[in-house]
């Protein structure tokens, strides 16, 4: 008896020994930082309690590091903007707020710019860095204009070239950390491809990123393209909520908020992978 506990023991000490050493043998997941707005962050609307814990909003960061493998850091901030990620006396649209009342994926107090550069500083090996900002800004040119289609239509260069300054900064703020790796910019979907005068706003804002994105060296992430494939549907008609790509409102499961579903956050996700694939590909040839 004392002989076969005595085999058992070290049976178990040997297949103890080689789980340890084929987990040494497997490398670490490299990490991939994720910045940008409440898209980024996996926003849902009033979700009450649920934002005591950040781990019940899952954005399309959690699926991008599991299709290709890295460790997702989600600093996405509902509400962000162009401005107020790069100063905290800049006007955002709830970041801050957001942020006192209720905790991030990752917690930070600064603004998300000195987080991203600490964080890149410290993590040397990053392989992907993701951004998605700018709706926000829009969304206070409409506040503003309490929806007045003239006034907005008046703010509107004058938003977009704020836009392009501030994400010009923001990816030289980056490289300045030197990280060398892929940047991918994700542009907007429409919430309702029907809706004309609302989607040439968002094809405006996604121009302005392109150009800028592009004009520093980074990838764009054509997800105005990817939702309006699904959204054509004879059944959707154009319309992103009924192709199921938006969150259905807590009063009228038949209404939309502007934040993406989890299919939605899915193929964001795909959207971005797809760039970046392309993207490494390309510095391959």
């Amino acid at each position: 008896m004392v002989l076969r506990i005595r085999n058992v023991v070290l049976t178990l000490g040997l297949l103890l020994s080689l789980t340890s050493s084929v987990l040494a043998s497997q490398p670490a997941r490299r990490p991939y930082l994720a910045l940008g707005d409440s898209v980024v962050f996996g926003f849902i609307d009033q979700a009450g309690n649920a934002y005591g814990n950040p781990e019940n909003f899952i954005g399309f960061p959690d699926y991008v590091g599991q299709i290709l493998g890295m460790r997702d850091f989600d600093a996405g901030c509902p509400g962000e903007t162009t401005g107020s990620f790069l100063s905290a006396a800049a006007p955002d649209d709830g970041c801050r707020l957001f942020k006192f009342l209720a905790p991030l994926h990752l917690p930070y107090l600064t603004t998300q710019s000195r987080f991203a550069q600490s964080f890149l500083v410290n993590h040397p090996t990053t392989r992907l860095v993701t951004l998605m900002l700018g709706a926000n800004d829009l969304f206070l040119l409409q506040k503003a204009c309490a929806g007045d289609p003239v006034c907005i239509a008046n703010g509107l260069p004058e938003v977009l070239a704020m836009v392009s300054t501030n994400v010009a900064n923001i990816l030289g703020q980056i490289r300045s950390t030197g990280y060398k790796g892929i940047i991918v910019v994700a542009n907007y979907y429409s919430v309702d491809y029907s809706d004309v005068s609302g989607t040439q706003i968002t094809q405006l804002l996604n121009q302005t990123l392109t150009a800028t994105a592009h004009a520093a060296g980074a990838v764009v992430a054509d997800v105005f393209t990817a939702f309006q494939i699904v959204a054509s549907n004879p059944l959707a008609g154009g319309a992103t909520c009924k192709a199921g790509l938006l969150n259905a409102s807590s009063q009228d499961q038949f209404v939309c908020d502007v934040h993406p579903s989890q299919s939605g956050q899915k193929l964001i996700a795909r959207t971005i992978a797809a760039a970046f694939r392309a993207a490494v590909r390309g510095a391959t040839e």
